[in-house]
């Protein structure tokens, strides 16, 4: 694989015109945003949303709530960066990374470094000031879970995605705790569906990049050997085990009916996407398990949110 080429930096700022300049400010602007990823921050929000809602007594929606979103997704931008920084290496090593800002040379690492560090530490204290010390703490864990160690343990050990699973996991939580709900069955069935939820999305994914996670040295399933149906029917065990931990919610008095009818629903449709990838794995069927993946977590979690809402209503 040929070097790559660090793209042209901005000129002195004495010596350009004002269109060049503003070209360099929007693409710095641009590659911070990558850094970002402001996608998985978005569905962070959604799940720590249905968090809080289902985690509030009464049917009114408090202020807490735009804090709460606020200082996570401050924190998990951190967590992004801090990743990238981690990973820039092997991102180089990798054709659908190999262009993002650090192994292209477009920033610079220690710049990077410092921005996703200041970002969680400042995203933490501000919810520990306008949240709670509770939410905070969780908060700040779930960043070290997710940079400190997960990372880490993709060069290491294909359970990596097993410890992963457990930050992936934690935002509904965190909107719970914001609420000003406590600990209890109903967070760790929360917890309990993003866990398993994620099991077939990232066996699908690391199947499609297989060659990829292998020439960078991550040792994600099923690690680029020749291991035929091995990912797939793993993938099925998951998505079986997501339909009755996905109905909790009810059992629980979370949800009603709706929510249960709407989540068998999705399960099936979740298991039966799997099923087609063990009996033939191929980049259809992977992805096919990718955005059934996608589609199933906002719908059930959509679903519980506003069954949970009309259950308050009652009240």
């Amino acid at each position: 694989m040929s070097a790559i080429s660090p793209l042209p930096v901005c000129p002195d700022v004495a010596k350009t015109s004002p269109d060049s300049l503003l070209s360099c400010v929007l693409a710095r602007v641009s590659d911070y945003v990558e850094i970002a990823k402001p996608r998985i921050s978005l569905m962070v929000l959604l799940t720590v949303s249905c968090g809080f809602v289902l985690g509030m007594e009464t049917a009114s929606v408090s202020v807490t709530l735009f804090h709460a979103c606020l200082g996570i997704a401050v924190v998990a931008v951190g967590s992004s960066a801090v990743n990238q920084w981690i990973e820039r290496k092997t991102d180089g090593r990798m054709r659908r990374t190999m262009n993002r800002p650090l192994p292209s040379g477009r920033l610079a690492p220690i710049e990077v470094l410092l921005f996703g560090l200041v970002a969680a530490c400042l995203g933490s204290v501000y919810l520990a000031l306008t949240v709670n010390l509770a939410t905070a703490v969780m908060t700040a864990a779930t960043f070290v879970l997710y940079a400190g160690v997960y990372t880490p343990l993709k060069r290491v050990t294909s359970l990596c995605t097993a410890v992963g699973a457990i930050p992936g996991a934690l935002p509904p939580v965190l909107g719970w705790l914001a609420s000003g709900a406590p600990l209890d069955i109903n967070a760790f069935a929360l917890f309990a569906i993003l866990f398993v939820w994620q099991f077939p999305h990232f066996f699908a994914i690391a199947w499609l990049h297989r060659d990829d996670y292998c020439r960078a040295g991550l040792r994600m399933l099923p690690g680029g050997k020749s291991m035929p149906h091995i990912t797939g029917l793993l993938a099925v065990t998951y998505a079986l085990c997501l339909i009755p931990i996905s109905l909790l919610p009810s059992h629980l008095g979370l949800a009603g009916g709706t929510y249960s009818t709407v989540a068998m629903l999705l399960g099936s449709a979740y298991l039966l996407a799997s099923v087609f990838f063990a009996m033939n794995e191929t980049r259809t069927s992977a992805r096919r398990v990718l955005w059934t993946s996608l589609i199933y977590l906002p719908l059930l979690l959509l679903t519980l949110t506003w069954d949970h809402l009309r259950l308050l209503e009652r009240l």
